[in-house]
């Protein structure tokens, strides 16, 4: 395992990040707290640090049994966790970005987690209803407070965090440090916007659902048995074609495509650390070998073409070569993304 610095904290964290939305039964398709165990000391033993949750997941269950299995090791582990998605579904306040939810939910986290703090705290999902100044002097209340050492923020768009970013700037706040956002061979949508400006604030990009909900592992395009049925938003006949173009280069590397699915992203950012999370240790140990190897230059550059995506405008526009010779002229400069 090698490590990572968290944006421009000057926190460690391990290459590959352990996901627990599967710690617990609750959803009926998780881990039962045996099961759990056994992931979190697999992860533990090879090296691993970094941890994520949220009050959300499994209803609590996730961040109780991680509270159960850190204790006696706590200020090894890098522990995460979210607010915003709902605790009570019939109770208004609880649930948002809002002040009142967060001191809320913050408080009840470290209760399940038995910590005195949090090393890094996301807000989960923009609400679009509370003020960006007011998350960011609440979310710096809670780091003067000592319950919080971090902030992250998740699935929002890139100007909002932005925005906010320089909002704790100007105001001597703590401004994010990460962001977490959805990224695979499956979904690039990403590299549009989020990855410039997670680039340029030196954030840390934490991505989930790297194997795109099961997709890249080539599982379905055998039967279609597992979480997705032929229903599903994910399952089109494009995001199919990349994983029958992904088996054919993980044939020839003599590897499982999940494996390259993952391997792909650790090449593409520097910045990127996967959330990796599974429902047995077997499905686990698999994936970290992702770490085993190397993908060649040729290798990814087939993978980019097989999913690249339209950037859209302007940065199709900008990239013109008729765009670029009104900006630069005969001059060698070329904009670059």
């Amino acid at each position: 395992m090698k490590y990572k610095l968290l944006g421009k904290t000057g926190l460690r964290v391990s290459e590959l990040c352990l996901g627990t939305m599967t710690f617990g039964e609750d959803w009926k398709s998780g881990a039962n707290k045996t099961e759990s165990k056994r992931l979190f000391d697999f992860y533990a033993n090879a090296g691993g640090n970094f941890l994520d949750t949220a009050n959300f997941y499994t209803y609590g269950t996730s961040e109780q049994y991680l509270g159960d299995f850190i204790k006696g090791n706590r200020d090894h582990f890098v522990v995460s966790t979210k607010y915003a998605l709902y605790d009570k579904i019939d109770d208004p306040n609880f649930m948002g970005n809002h002040r009142k939810n967060m001191m809320r939910s913050v408080n009840d986290s470290l209760k399940r987690l038995q910590t005195d703090y949090i090393d890094i705290f996301w807000l989960h999902i923009w609400d679009f209803t509370t003020d960006v100044e007011e998350v960011m002097r609440g979310l710096n209340q809670l780091v003067d407070q000592g319950k919080v050492l971090h902030i992250g923020v998740s699935d929002t768009p890139a100007w909002i965090i932005a925005k906010a970013n320089m909002l704790a700037r100007q105001n001597g706040w703590v401004e994010f440090s990460a962001v977490q956002l959805e990224y695979s061979l499956i979904e690039r949508t990403a590299e549009r916007d989020l990855f410039p400006m997670a680039n340029d604030f030196k954030m840390t990009i934490n991505t989930w659902s790297p194997l795109g909900a099961g997709i890249l592992t080539g599982k379905y395009l055998e039967k279609m048995e597992g979480r997705l049925n032929e229903k599903s938003i994910k399952m089109t006949e494009e995001n199919l074609e990349i994983s029958r173009q992904l088996k054919e280069v993980a044939d020839e590397v003599g590897r499982p495509a999940a494996q390259l699915a993952l391997r792909w992203i650790l090449q593409t950012n520097s910045n990127i650390i996967p959330i990796i999370g599974a429902r047995k240790r077997s499905q686990l140990e698999d994936n970290f070998k992702c770490l085993d190897f190397e993908l060649t230059v040729e290798q990814m550059q087939k993978l980019n073409k097989i999913s690249e995506i339209d950037l859209g405008f302007p940065h199709e526009f900008m990239q013109r070569a008729s765009t670029q010779k009104n900006l630069f002229g005969k001059t060698k400069k070329r904009i670059t993304f």
